[in-house]
């Protein structure tokens, strides 16, 4: 097997889908960190969501905001919905595994708060729900996804923004989406303290 082939069409294979969000997606992602700041000047929070990787990808997102990105700041409120072990396995066990991020929007959520909802694929039943929920809060929802956006590109308004990896491959949709936050973080962190 030739490896130094494998892995540079791994490196050609990002770099593509890098540029190509690039093109599609700075627009979008300069409105996504204008909500995301509103609110968090405001004094609301931000809550997060995903699945498997994309729920790491929440965590991380949560502690740039609540810890510090690359300067130092006070720390923001913001809170990952895939954390609390009991919440997600009584919410699941009680209710279904679809309701485990809702119910927790419903709980936490209010107006003017923002909800980041990740999903690789856009249909993840379970961040489609806390859009749902969020929306019912008359809470703003940053979704990122990829693909087509599947379902929650189809439920997003037009107080939505909806941040879509242009690549079928979930490992680079993953790989951008980190880009995403960290650039939302940075974006956030400029409009808070200046370049």
């Amino acid at each position: 097997m030739d490896f130094q082939t494998r892995i540079k069409s791994h490196f050609d294979e990002s770099f593509k889908a890098h540029i190509d969000s690039l093109q599609t997606l700075s627009v979008p992602l300069e409105k996504a960190i204008n909500i995301m700041s509103s609110c968090i000047l405001s004094g609301h929070k931000v809550l997060a969501c995903g699945n498997g990787g994309s729920a790491a990808d929440a965590q991380h997102f949560v502690a740039e905001l609540v810890g510090r990105f690359e300067r130092e700041r006070i720390g923001f409120p913001a809170f990952s919905l895939t954390s609390d072990t009991s919440i997600l396995t009584a919410v699941s066990n009680d209710y279904g595994y679809e309701d485990v991020f809702a119910r927790q929007v419903s709980a936490l959520g209010v107006q003017s708060d923002v909800l980041v909802g990740i999903s690789t694929s856009g249909n993840s039943p379970n961040v489609v729900e806390a859009i749902r929920a969020a929306h019912e809060k008359q809470m703003p929802v940053i979704a990122l996804t990829g693909r087509d956006g599947g379902e929650i590109r189809k439920i997003l308004t037009n107080d939505d923004v909806e941040l879509c990896v242009p690549s079928s491959r979930t490992m680079r949709i993953q790989e951008v989406h980190i880009l995403l936050l960290h650039i939302l973080c940075d974006g956030f962190d400029a409009l808070y303290m200046g370049d």
